[in-house]
């Protein structure tokens, strides 16, 4: 006899009517990479070779950075990171590098994309955790409730920069050499 209810075998698992209010993230999947050239060899083998990456930094990019240099908060995270962990030049120099791949005009960028670029920076760099962790905490102000939203952001970042995260250390060397006295270059863990 048919209830019109499924059998007990074939239950149907109901959505959580909760997680269709949420709007789906619109991001491009990761493409191939822009800095590696594809050319076939005789054998009908392929082959990569590099490909020099135009620069696409700007002077505004660099004085956002030099600007956000100044915010109270971003100077007392660099002050704490005494040990440079976190942000030494080459990593502050990746930032400026994101800076210019985002797509945001220079006066757009505030304390919240500083945080997000230095701490893709340290993901694409670094083989530590705690860092990253230092990074989120401090911006979040100690706050764990705050953690999920800016990992949000962050990955709304890395898809305004269509998912182009290598920065190699002749493009951070060129960001250094546009103004070689600014104080933060001298954030070196080799000294």
């Amino acid at each position: 006899m048919s209830t019109g209810q499924p059998s007990s075998s074939v239950r149907t698992r109901v959505p959580n009517l909760s997680l269709l209010d949420i709007e789906p993230l619109r991001c491009p999947r990761p493409g191939p990479f822009t800095h590696m050239g594809v050319r076939e060899k005789p054998c009908g083998l392929k082959g990569t070779m590099q490909r020099k990456r135009p620069s696409s930094v700007l002077p505004e990019h660099h004085a956002a950075f030099t600007r956000l240099l100044e915010d109270p908060v971003i100077k007392d995270f660099l002050a704490w990171d005494e040990g440079l962990r976190a942000s030494d030049k080459y990593l502050l120099a990746m930032v400026i590098a994101y800076f210019s791949r985002a797509g945001l005009l220079p006066w757009q960028y505030q304390r919240i994309h500083f945080f997000l670029a230095l701490y893709l920076a340290n993901d694409m760099e670094e083989d530590e955790q705690a860092p990253k962790q230092d990074i989120v905490l401090f911006f979040c102000d100690w706050n764990l409730k705050k953690v999920p939203e800016f990992h949000k952001l962050r990955y709304e970042f890395i898809c305004s920069m269509d998912w182009d995260l290598r920065v190699t250390r002749e493009e951070c060397e060129e960001i250094q050499a546009y103004d070689p006295t600014l104080w933060v270059w001298g954030r070196d863990r080799a000294l």
